[in-house]
């Protein structure tokens, strides 16, 4: 598939900001703020959550050809899972602001709200997921595995940002949240791996003689048209390089995974340590959802194989 940038950014953004909350909100339970000064902090890391999904929203929008139809995306509601995210998303911001809000303000049940804002983020999850593991023709994406690693990652980031946004708000709650974020990135990091195990071994269900209808043994495409190209040939395909995509896997691999886990697993990482990890972990989850949707190979890719 082409990737859309559109699309990765929203998907990186928002599963930080998931995971940002649920970090936040697991510090609440455990109760590790107990102050009123400390009830500041999840309110500040609450609206970090909040402004980072609302930049994924507005990404979305560059992805659309007439954005002011966008409401219309909530219409399929019972049949798509685009559309329940659609509907998710702002629910989750809303309840997540009423949550940041209320410890900004010193109420009483935030507790409550953050169960509620926690049920709405998994669902969030699930439904950002489920776009891509439901497509059954695309087996890349036809996984369970889909949905344990949009999981996995989207709470790795967003508990590294934590401990980052903790290192220069709430030094007392680092240790915490350094170890669960070294802990959740090794965890996605193996989900990450087993997914590339496994679609490195896939076979494709159709052929280049089921895709024209022709039984022949031997079948090769020398021309796509005199024109070359359609829209298909760009929408459906990367056009990068099998070297280009295997720099990619690795640049990913070691990124957003092995060196901020290695950054992380400091006895006492420093607040530069911290931002290094999540800067690092930032540029390759944009790298990371970029392979996912490139190495998605789309059916009708079987039949236009060459340009010329």
């Amino acid at each position: 598939m082409q990737p859309a940038f559109s699309v990765i950014f929203l998907t990186v953004l928002i599963g930080a900001g998931q995971g940002l909350f649920l970090a936040l909100f697991a510090c609440e339970l455990g109760g590790l703020v107990p102050d009123n000064a400390e009830r500041l902090v999840l309110a500040k890391g609450g609206a970090l959550a909040v402004l980072l999904c609302l930049f994924g929203l507005l990404a979305s929008f560059f992805h659309l050809g007439r954005p002011e139809r966008a409401w219309r995306a909530a219409t399929m509601w019972r049949t798509s899972w685009l559309s329940r995210e659609v509907i998710v998303l702002p629910l989750f911001i809303a309840v997540c602001a009423g949550w940041a809000l209320a410890h900004g303000l010193g109420a009483p049940g935030t507790l409550w709200i953050g169960v509620l804002a926690t049920l709405v983020c998994l669902a969030l999850y699930v439904c950002t997921a489920m776009i891509y593991a439901s497509l059954k023709f695309l087996q890349e994406w036809a996984s369970p595995l889909t949905l344990v690693n949009y999981l996995l990652i989207g709470c790795a980031s967003g508990t590294t940002l934590a401990a980052a946004f903790a290192g220069l708000a709430a030094p007392a709650l680092v240790p915490g949240l350094a170890t669960s974020a070294w802990l959740l990135t090794l965890l996605a990091l193996a989900a990450r791996v087993a997914s590339l195990i496994r679609n490195a071994g896939l076979k494709p269900r159709s052929s280049l003689q089921s895709a024209i209808g022709v039984k022949h043994p031997v079948i090769r495409q020398r021309s796509q048209g005199f024109m070359g190209g359609s829209y298909a040939t760009r929408e459906f395909f990367h056009g990068r390089t099998r070297l280009a995509l295997r720099s990619i896997r690795w640049f990913f691999v070691l990124s957003g995974f092995v060196l901020p886990a290695l950054l992380l697993a400091c006895l006492e990482p420093s607040r530069a340590v911290l931002m290094l990890a999540v800067t690092l972990q930032f540029f390759g989850l944009i790298a990371e959802r970029w392979f996912f949707f490139a190495q998605a190979n789309h059916p009708q890719n079987l039949y236009y194989q060459a340009v010329s």
